[in-house]
């Protein structure tokens, strides 16, 4: 957005400006509204400079601040926020709670009460205007500014609420149940216990997919997952980590990217939630059922890896943001959390907020509550209160695993992230329900040889975890393993021989440093994925001719450490602390509501002075055409003063006609064609009232009956004929002073 401030309110001279260039007619209607009969010879600069004296008085001042109602200032607060909108910003961000003409009536009477007022930036079309603040009611204005509840509405968790202080229950008052904390039921959580369940599972089950991984996943391994843990949506989920590079697919294998995994857990609890949740949800935005539990592509693999990555980050640090706006003590409608996430991300609107914040639920940043209410998730709690408790964690001295047989474990919700992906590496989890249990058996633990862990790292892992409570037997075992392995080897790798006089080579620093394993003298193993950083390596060394034999197959796709190869090198995951900013866009009191004696105090003050114009009204002579106007005034807020009752220059303008009254419905049709203004009509059609919102083409007459033809502003091409008769309601939209002449 061009011209982003600072603050929220633009110097009064530029206030004064926008108001001097209005057309004439309009300008002196707006001085008529406020003095009255306005004395020859007009002068803009000087009726505008009286107008500002006239809102600086102490007692003008008093009462525009006691007018000003809940709603007014949550309009205020949301034009402060959204930093000069335009009206579709603010149609937009009240999508949930007001529609058009609901909002533009209360636009229109903050315009006419000078509290907000429009303006055009340089270069922009007629219909660019943007809404501000009027400089002049800065310390009225700013209390509202500052309290975002007005716009974001929660409630305290353990807080109860009744009719009587929220309102009557309904869909604009979310807070109309009795709620508290006892009510709260945790969904199933992606936390790290169940990534490393997945890796486990995935390492037991080779033959993953079917047909090359094009045909989802097998019957079997489907089968088996929904038994072990029936609440997982794993394909969803898997789908979720292959878009964050974590797992990826090798005909019909699902294979883990363990440098990867590694730097997944150099992020907090947190943020590796939030990666979850964007990875899922780019994932369920590119797939749809296809049928048998099959989900299709919907790219057809032809988005960009890179692009689909970085797409990954920017929606994870969005998704970071937007918890940071939220207290985990507070109660949330479904509403108020697409305004927020609206809020962060109304300059690239890509992002389908409703699905987010379900996935959000699902992978349990967010908790939903009764009455599709909804709580952020407290982190900081999340090993203790998002887990089953470990009761025999005190009698444990802290042990993080319990070792329930010599081969067997049980996982403690404590345990850390790096911890877990170690043991999934070398167990099979057998049990994922209450209870985390995974198993030690020959097929796990030579799996783990295979990847390079030895038998010491395992036995040392276990007892630190454990608080050395493990069992000989599993010792034994473990090193009776490791010796077959080492027995018959099977390798696969890089091979480089070295002939006598060139073995000199493999000791200095630039190739030693990729070196594997020395197979015999003369002959090294080195990783696949180096060959290129193999052969710059000798080249330094003074090598300048280089045997290389055979097609070399790059098994892992990634490259280590930021090779050439990897166009994901680098900082796989960024971790928010340091890409999101520090602070949260609300401050901690901004959760708070206003509180409602300050309240219920404004409201007794604008009904008293209402009640009082009312009452000199009612004494004063005139007709009732004038009378009706001069009341509609004061309800509409307009009446600062009692001279703007006695000096009043009156100019009826009919709104709405209704029922019986044809001539009034006639009138406003005309009126609204002239103008080429919004009408609103509502007639019964089978019982019910249909309502539509548009721009009136025509008034045709057909014998004695007028047919209205209006064009709706839903989208929809055909225009629509409705008899004036049957009209029950005919209302115009009234139009901003600042975007169209007074006729």
């Amino acid at each position: 957005m061009n011209n982003i401030r600072t603050d929220n309110f633009r110097p009064v001279e530029f206030w004064k400006a926008s108001i001097m260039i209005l057309p004439d007619n309009a300008f002196f209607e707006l001085i008529r509204t406020v003095f009255g009969k306005v004395k020859t010879p007009f002068n803009k600069q000087i009726l505008t400079g009286d107008l500002e004296k006239f809102l600086l008085s102490s007692d003008i001042q008093k009462n525009v601040a006691s007018y000003i109602d809940r709603q007014d200032a949550r309009l205020i607060a949301a034009v402060a926020l959204l930093n000069e909108p335009g009206p579709n910003d603010l149609e937009t961000f009240f999508s949930d709670e007001l529609n058009y003409a609901e909002l533009n009536e209360i636009l229109v009477n903050l315009e006419e009460r000078f509290i907000l007022y429009r303006f055009q930036d340089e270069g922009k079309n007629q219909n660019a205007k943007r809404l501000a603040l009027n400089p002049l009611f800065k310390s009225i204005l700013s209390p509202f500014i500052a309290n975002n509840s007005l716009l974001f509405p929660s409630v305290h968790i353990d807080e109860t609420f009744s009719g009587e202080k929220h309102g009557a229950a309904d869909e604009k008052n979310p807070f109309n149940k009795n709620i508290n904390s006892q009510n709260i039921k945790a969904p199933f959580s992606y936390d790290d216990r169940i990534l490393a369940v997945l890796l486990s599972f995935v390492s037991m089950n080779e033959d993953f997919f079917r047909s090359n991984g094009g045909g989802g996943i097998r019957q079997k391994v489907s089968n088996s997952a929904k038994t072990m843990f029936p609440s997982l949506a794993m394909e969803m989920l898997i789908g979720g980590l292959q878009v964050l590079g974590l797992f990826f697919i090798k005909d019909e294998r699902l294979l883990p990217d363990y440098r990867r995994f590694s730097a997944f857990g150099r992020l907090s609890r947190q943020e590796r939630t939030e990666y979850y949740t964007a990875g899922i949800f780019c994932h369920s935005e590119s797939v749809r059922p296809k049928g048998d539990g099959v989900l299709e592509n919907l790219h057809d693999n032809t988005i960009s890896p890179w692009l689909l990555r970085t797409k990954v980050r920017s929606l994870a640090s969005f998704i970071h943001r937007f918890c940071r706006m939220l207290d985990p003590d507070r109660l949330y409608s479904f509403s108020s959390l697409r305004k927020q996430a609206y809020i962060l991300d109304r300059d690239n609107s890509e992002v389908n907020i409703d699905r987010l914040i379900e996935v959000m639920g699902e992978t349990g940043l967010l908790v939903s509550m009764p009455g599709k209410y909804w709580r952020k998730r407290s982190f900081a709690e999340f090993p203790t209160k998002d887990a089953p408790p470990n009761e025999n964690s005190s009698l444990e001295g802290g042990a993080v695993i319990a070792m329930d047989t010599p081969f067997s474990l049980v996982v403690y919700p404590e345990i850390e992230y790096n911890d877990l992906i170690k043991i999934s590496a070398f167990c099979h989890v057998t049990e994922a329900s209450l209870n985390i249990r995974f198993d030690l058996n020959r097929d796990s633990v030579v799996s783990a040889f295979n990847l390079g862990i030895s038998a010491d790292s395992i036995i040392e892992l276990l007892q630190k975890l454990s608080k050395n409570r493990i069992d000989e037997n599993l010792t034994y075992a473990l090193y009776d393993w490791e010796k077959s392995h080492r027995e018959v080897t099977l390798r696969q790798g890089l091979i480089l021989t070295l002939s006598p006089e060139r073995q000199y080579l493999a000791e200095t620093r630039p190739l030693s440093m990729f070196i594997k394993e020395t197979l015999a003298p003369g002959i090294y193993m080195l990783p696949t994925t180096l060959e290129d950083r193999a052969i710059r390596a000798l080249q330094k060394a003074g090598v300048t001719i280089i045997a290389r034999h055979g097609e070399h197959l790059d098994e892992n796709r990634f490259s280590d450490n930021g090779g050439s190869t990897d166009v994901f090198s680098g900082n796989f995951f960024p971790s928010f602390r340091v890409m999101a900013s520090s602070g949260g866009m609300f401050s901690k009191d901004s959760s708070q509501d206003l509180k409602a004696e300050s309240d219920s105090t404004a409201n007794a003050e604008a009904g008293a002075l209402i009640e009082s114009f009312h009452s000199i009204l009612d004494k004063m002579r005139m007709d009732k055409e004038k009378h009706d106007e001069m009341t509609a005034r004061i309800d509409r807020k307009l009446i600062l003063c009692e001279s703007q009752l006695k000096d009043a220059v009156l100019r009826y303008e009919k709104l709405e006609a209704r029922g019986m009254d044809y001539n009034g419905k006639t009138l406003i049709a005309k009126q609204a064609i002239s103008m080429q203004s919004l009408l609103e009509v509502t007639w019964p059609v089978k019982q019910k009232q249909e309502r539509v919102l548009g721009i009136p083409k025509a008034l045709e007459k057909t014998g004695t009956e007028y047919i209205l033809i209006i064009k709706p502003m839903d989208g929809r091409e055909e225009t629509i004929r409705i008899p004036l008769g049957k009209i029950s309601l005919l209302r115009r939209i009234k139009r901003s002073i600042f975007e169209t002449n007074i006729v």
